[in-house]
């Protein structure tokens, strides 16, 4: 059973219908026919509010519908890892290109194009759209500052807040042109990436955001004093992300170390191992 069959169930079994569904989760009536008729896949538990909100009203167990997504898009990821990652959309590399820092555009896009949806565009992508979600994701709960929003746009308060859950689900195999002229594009003034060491700066529109520097970089840590992420052993337990990983790779994630609380997922892991792997970044000594 998936999240749409079993919401389906709980429609007839109470004599509810879609419009019920709409409200209680402030989502349009579209969203829920998406979700239902399997257009749109159930979000990620840990991306959105609804499941909470359309347990409720389905009177369901907490957290029952948050696991059966969760176990769902588990499935669903594994599909995806074990088929060839299609290209971005022309119009999210464009988006790319035009905030890269202008003495390095020729250089990226040269590297973008050498290999369609390549590790380097993958990795700056997922970043760019990690640090705009978690901005996003604060405004979600501030509903008076979604329906300025939603007023200024045109749009109303549940058409907002689906963009907005739309958005807050996108990765870099889904992330859309439109999520990135509604996101992205406001919200990131420029970036730029030291393709020596992969540190990445990220400037955010200062009118939007307080603090509109933000910066990535790896930082090699003594042997000793590595304490293994919770991420990481999810990963290793998981065959159909680590694959053959060798021990020297392990080695590698497990030296990963990461600032201000910031915990990697499993995931997170399945894409830096093939960013590790790719020769394309990584130069020869001299």
């Amino acid at each position: 059973m998936d999240v749409s069959h079993l919401i389906e169930q709980k429609l007839t079994d109470l004599g509810l219908d879609q419009r019920d569904l709409a409200n209680a989760a402030e989502v349009t009536e579209s969203y829920i026919s998406q979700l239902l008729s399997r257009k749109k896949a159930p979000p990620a538990p840990d991306r959105t509010d609804i499941y909470d909100k359309l347990g409720r009203v389905l009177k369901l167990p907490p957290g029952k519908l948050a696991g059966l997504a969760d176990l769902q898009r588990k499935q669903e990821l594994k599909k995806k890892i074990e088929s060839p990652p299609m290209p971005l959309f022309t119009e999210v590399r464009q988006l790319l290109i035009n905030k890269c820092r202008r003495a390095k555009q020729r250089q990226i896009l040269a590297i973008f194009e050498k290999e369609p949806f390549g590790e380097l565009e993958r990795l700056i992508t997922q970043k760019l759209v990690d640090v705009v979600k978690a901005f996003v994701r604060e405004e979600l709960g501030r509903e008076n500052r979604l329906r300025a929003v939603a007023q200024e746009s045109g749009r109303t308060y549940k058409q907002m807040r689906v963009s907005v859950l739309d958005f807050l689900d996108a990765d870099v195999f889904n992330i859309t042109p439109e999520s990135c002229v509604a996101f992205l594009d406001p919200m990131i003034v420029s970036w730029d990436i030291d393709l020596a060491s992969f540190g990445l700066d990220i400037v955010l529109n200062r009118r939007i955001a307080p603090a509109n520097v933000k910066r990535f970089e790896y930082v090699e840590k003594q042997a000793g004093s590595v304490k293994e992420e919770p991420g990481l052993r999810k990963f290793l337990n998981d065959r159909s992300l680590h694959g053959d990983v060798t021990p020297e790779e392990v080695e590698f994630l497990r030296h990963l170390y990461f600032k201000h609380g910031r915990r990697p997922t499993a995931l997170y892991y399945y894409r830096e191992l093939q960013n590790f792997r790719d020769p394309l970044h990584f130069q020869k000594e001299m």
